[in-house]
């Protein structure tokens, strides 16, 4: 999740648990700072772009990891309070729960998080939730707002610190029950025009959970299956994935990272003789969030270059905001950016097969 949400995350669990102790303000301030640390790893060098993004919520995420720190954070805060130094216990606690509250949430977005590393190095990641959620954050922030500016030690306050964990707590569980539906949506759609994919993800569109995007991979192509929450309408757009431009790039190692880390959710594109990987879960056609150079073309053919590189992204296109605000509603709005994509029934593409990789360049 975003810097914000972390901190007020932080916020109002170290509110809850340390601020009988030492006052709300102190302890919301602490607990922010807190949440804050695990997302230090993104200081860390890198040889690479490609190294940057897969490695990120590593180690520093592990719940793992974050028992075997907690003392060294929480020790200080120990000493430094005289009002917690018989109540270590309970400040360990806290320390670790908000390192591993972030980890948590961190794990329901689709970019996955290392809760088990080392025990298990592969990022989980529901993907149930977008990456900055408003719903989500708002409760937080609006406590950890009170405590900070105004350091209450009411009843009042405590029934709606209480609250704001709990409604936040509930509403993050609820986008899994959401994100079951939206797959079971998407999935009747395909079945029902024949389409066997080889994986679907179904994710939120940005800011909400209220209108969602199912991607199936079929072939050499992907499916963008749009389905809102509320209403009936389903607006589908296919995309060329171009599997004949990965070449010898598929035996780079950059390559090999990002088809593991994207769980095979990537498309290739070539612009301007370069080859683009994207990742097809974070962000929208064709503004992906996460897109790499692994290549370039000499005399029509692929071949890898070192290192990768980062391609800049665009977050929206114009149309974006209108059509988004429409298929929460419920509406069935073609998308702009994706119009000459879209898939009428009566020109609904069957299912394709994969086309072979070219060759290397020499």
């Amino acid at each position: 999740m975003d810097s914000v949400t972390q901190f007020t995350l932080g916020a109002a669990v170290g509110a809850a648990m340390l601020g009988p102790r030492i006052g709300m303000r102190k302890a919301a301030l602490v607990g922010g700072l807190m949440g804050t640390v695990p997302d230090l790893d993104t200081f860390l060098p890198s040889p690479d772009p490609v190294t940057s993004f897969t490695s990120h919520r590593g180690f520093s995420h592990s719940l793992i990891v974050h028992a075997l720190v907690t003392p060294l954070f929480a020790e200080p805060l120990v000493r430094l309070f005289r009002d917690l130094r018989d109540k270590r216990i309970l400040t360990y606690l806290a320390v670790y729960l908000i390192f591993a509250t972030h980890a948590l949430i961190d794990a329901m977005t689709v970019y996955g998080t290392r809760l088990f590393w080392p025990l298990y190095e592969h990022p989980v990641g529901v993907g149930s939730i977008f990456i900055i959620d408003p719903i989500y954050t708002i409760p937080l922030l609006f406590v950890a707002l009170w405590a900070i500016f105004l350091n209450p030690a009411s009843p009042l306050f405590k029934r709606w610190l209480k609250g704001a964990l709990i409604v936040s707590t509930l509403y993050m569980a609820g986008t899994a029950v959401l994100q079951q539906w939206a797959s079971k949506q998407a999935q009747a759609w395909l079945d029902t025009h024949g389409i066997d994919a080889e994986r679907t993800l179904s994710i939120p569109t940005p800011f909400n959970v209220l209108y969602w995007r199912t991607i199936a991979i079929d072939g050499h192509r992907y499916l963008n299956v749009y389905h809102p929450l509320i209403g009936d309408g389903v607006t589908v757009y296919a995309h060329p994935r171009h599997p004949e431009l990965e070449g010898c790039l598929a035996n780079s190692d950059a390559f090999r990272e990002l088809s593991a880390f994207t769980k095979g959710f990537y498309s290739m594109k070539e612009t301007d003789g370069k080859i683009i990987f994207s990742d097809l879960r974070m962000g929208l056609t064709p503004n992906y969030v996460f897109r790499f150079k692994l290549g370039e073309l000499a005399q029509g053919l692929p071949y890898a270059v070192t290192p990768p590189t980062r391609e800049q992204t665009v977050r929206s296109t114009d149309g974006d905001l209108d059509w988004l605000m429409a298929g929460i509603a419920g509406g069935q709005q073609v998308r702009p950016a994706e119009a000459d994509a879209y898939q009428q029934e009566t020109r609904m593409m069957g299912a394709t097969v994969a086309t072979l990789p070219q060759p290397c360049a020499s």
